[in-house]
């Protein structure tokens, strides 16, 4: 659907100083995405059709089916839009997919407030930072290639995509333990797209790694926020 024009090389093929330049442009661009996202959920928390519009996914039957939905529809646009050729398409993609789970979150935040307050939160991003931080350093330092993952991870994601409708669908709770497995789901998932920076992407790509990098870290602090939320409970 969108146009790919990489460079001839991998970034693991090319000079240390590319590689150098291409690691820091990506975590770059993923600081800056996890900026926006943060000033956009707290703006998006101050206006009061946040909170009808939330009460009124979580009072509908199928509400959460239709986010998932419309998540994974912008997911699958937006990162084809990040791996596109053209420089702008991809900031476009990044862009777009960060506005989308700033709004995805908004339920979900606002349950954790009215909970616990946000100290929940700060927690939550606390407990991601520090997860993320040990992860990508398991990369960094073992220079392991993680690629196996790929299908693991796609199974996976399948399987909890299955789980997640069905809940829905017949009224059962996922519980406590669905989202310490989906937290290792999004470990691994950081493990797999950091070794990808490291080992697979290509020098021009590092706008599309900062967005799965950004999806990963996303995923992460969203199962962390729901583990937090059922022991609270």
């Amino acid at each position: 659907m969108f146009q790919e024009n990489y460079a001839i090389h991998s970034i693991a093929d090319a000079a240390p100083n590319a590689r150098a330049q291409f690691i820091r442009r990506t975590y770059c661009h993923l600081a800056a995405a996890l900026l926006v996202f943060g000033l956009l959920e707290t703006f998006l928390l101050q206006l009061e059709i946040s909170y009808t519009l939330s009460e009124q996914i979580l009072s509908a039957r199928f509400g959460w089916l239709m986010v998932l939905g419309a998540f994974m529809a912008a997911g699958w646009m937006c990162r084809g839009m990040a791996s596109s050729g053209s420089q702008l398409t991809q900031y476009i993609g990044l862009t777009v997919y960060v506005a989308v789970q700033a709004i995805i979150f908004v339920p979900l935040m606002i349950i954790a407030l009215s909970i616990a307050g946000p100290g929940l939160l700060i927690q939550a991003g606390l407990m991601t930072g520090v997860l993320f931080v040990g992860l990508t350093a398991v990369v960094f330092v073992t220079r392991k290639d993680f690629s196996f993952l790929g299908s693991i991870l796609a199974i996976s994601g399948f399987i909890a995509i299955g789980l997640i409708a069905c809940a829905v669908l017949f009224g059962f709770s996922l519980g406590l333990w669905f989202s310490v497995a989906m937290i290792a789901v999004a470990g691994a998932a950081i493990l797999y797209d950091t070794s990808k920076v490291l080992h697979e992407y290509n020098e021009d790509q590092y706008v599309g790694a900062a967005l799965e990098l950004f999806a990963s870290v996303a995923l992460l602090l969203w199962y962390v926020i729901r583990l937090l939320i059922s022991l609270r409970n």
